[in-house]
C-alpha cells in the first residue's frame, strides 16, 4: 500500500492522532500532563507535523500536504485541480481516523474531566474572544502564513537546490511552530479544514461521556478561512512564480 492517497490518509491521521493527543494530555484530568500549557500543546502539535510528514512521504506521497489549504495553494500555482478531490478524501478521512484513536487511547480519562469545553477543545477550535469575522480573518491569515513560508522553504531564492535531504521537514515542523505561538492564541489556529472538521464530527458521533454539544455553529470558520487564506497564499505563489 503505497500511493499519494495512502500517504495523505496515514500522515494526517498520524498528525491529529499526536495533535488531538497532546490537547487531550493537557486538558483532561488524571493525565500526567494535565495543565501542561500553550507551550507543550504549540511544541507537541509541532512535531505532529514533523512525524505526520514524515509518515506520508513514506507511504507515498512526496508532497505531504496533510491539509486541504496546502492542497487547494498547490492547485492554484500549479494551475492542475486534477487530485483535488481524492486528496482531500484521503485527508479528511484520515484526520477522523487520527481522532478517533485519540478517543480510545484516552478511554478511562474523559469520565474524570467534567467540563464540556475541555472535551471538545481536544478535537477541534474556537475563538477565544467569540468574533465570528475576526476569527475567520485569524484562520485566512494563519493559512497564508503557513503556505508562503513553506513556499519560501523550498524556493530558489532560498536554495537553488532546496532544503538539504531531511532538513524541510523539520523547516516546516518549526514553522507550526511559530505560527502557534505567535498567531494561534486567537483561534486555537486550525489552519487546516480537515484537522478541524474530521475530528469534530468524531467528537459529534463518539460515544464520549459529558461531552457536549460539538459547536457546529463555529465549524464553517476553521473549514473557510484557512481555505480562503491556501487560496490567496496560492495565487501569491503562482504570480511570484516561487
Amino acid at each position: 500500500m503505497h500511493s499519494v492517497w495512502f500517504g495523505e490518509f496515514m500522515g494526517t491521521l498520524v498528525l491529529v492522532l499526536l495533535g488531538n493527543g497532546v490537547c487531550a494530555g493537557v486538558a483532561l484530568r488524571k493525565s500526567y500532563a494535565a495543565d501542561a500549557g500553550w507551550m507543550v500543546i504549540t511544541t507537541g502539535w509541532a512535531l505532529a507535523v514533523l512525524c505526520g510528514v514524515l509518515v506520508a512521504q513514506a507511504f507515498g506521497s512526496p508532497g505531504a500536504n496533510l491539509n486541504p489549504a496546502i492542497t487547494l495553494s498547490s492547485a492554484i500555482a500549479g494551475g492542475d485541480f486534477s487530485q483535488l478531490i481524492y486528496l482531500w478524501s484521503a485527508q479528511l478521512l484520515g484526520a477522523m481516523g487520527g481522532a478517533a484513536l485519540t478517543v480510545v487511547h484516552y478511554g478511562p480519562h474523559w469520565q474524570h474531566t467534567p467540563d464540556p469545553a475541555s472535551k471538545l477543545g481536544i478535537f477541534c477550535t474556537n475563538g477565544a474572544v467569540h468574533s465570528p469575522l475576526f476569527n475567520f480573518i485569524s484562520e485566512v491569515i494563519g493559512t497564508m502564513v503557513l503556505v508562503i513560508v513553506a513556499g519560501a522553504i523550498g524556493s530558489h531564492g532560498v536554495s537553488a537546490t532546496g532544503p538539504a535531504a531531511g532538513v524541510g521537514q523539520w523547516l516546516v515542523a518549526s514553522l507550526v511552530w511559530g505560527i502557534g505561538l505567535s498567531l494561534g492564541g486567537t483561534t486555537g489556529y486550525a489552519i487546516n479544514p480537515a484537522r478541524d472538521l474530521g475530528p469534530r464530527l468524531v467528537h459529534a458521533l463518539a460515544p464520549i461521556p459529558g461531552k457536549g454539544g460539538s459547536n457546529w455553529s463555529y465549524a464553517p470558520i476553521p473549514v473557510f478561512g484557512p481555505l480562503l487564506g491556501g487560496a490567496l497564499a496560492g495565487l501569491l505563489l503562482h504570480i511570484a512564480h516561487l
